[in-house]
């Protein structure tokens, strides 16, 4: 059976989008983690990501990424993704690398 990875990780921004962690992490592996590329891990496990995204979630409530472009390379998806913490507020791009163990997401690293 075939996983469409591109699609998964779409569903998560449009999950994090709607500022729902839950929707979220339900779409990771137990033991998965957030973190810098090549670096140190921001958010460790389901619930470290699920808690870590209600924080962030309150302290910018109007957070959103637009997703630029997306592409599937084995089991990594790549989103090259503009985020803005405000309606109004400053924009920055992010490569997001969402490493997956089947059809969950395993890892998902940040290049900013």
């Amino acid at each position: 059976m075939s996983v469409d990875r591109v699609a998964i990780a779409r569903e998560m921004i449009a999950h994090y989008n709607a500022q729902d962690a839950d929707a979220y992490v339900a779409l990771m592996a137990d033991d998965a983690c957030e973190a810098t590329y090549r670096g140190a891990v921001l958010r460790d496990g389901r619930e470290g990501v699920r808690s870590g995204l209600k924080a962030m979630f309150a302290q910018y409530p109007e957070n959103r990424a637009e997703i630029i472009a997306a592409q599937e390379f084995g089991e990594t998806v790549l989103l090259h993704e503009k985020v803005a913490r405000a309606a109004d507020g400053e924009k920055f791009e992010v490569m997001s690398i969402y490493s997956f163990e089947g059809d969950k997401v395993s890892r998902v690293e940040f290049i900013r």
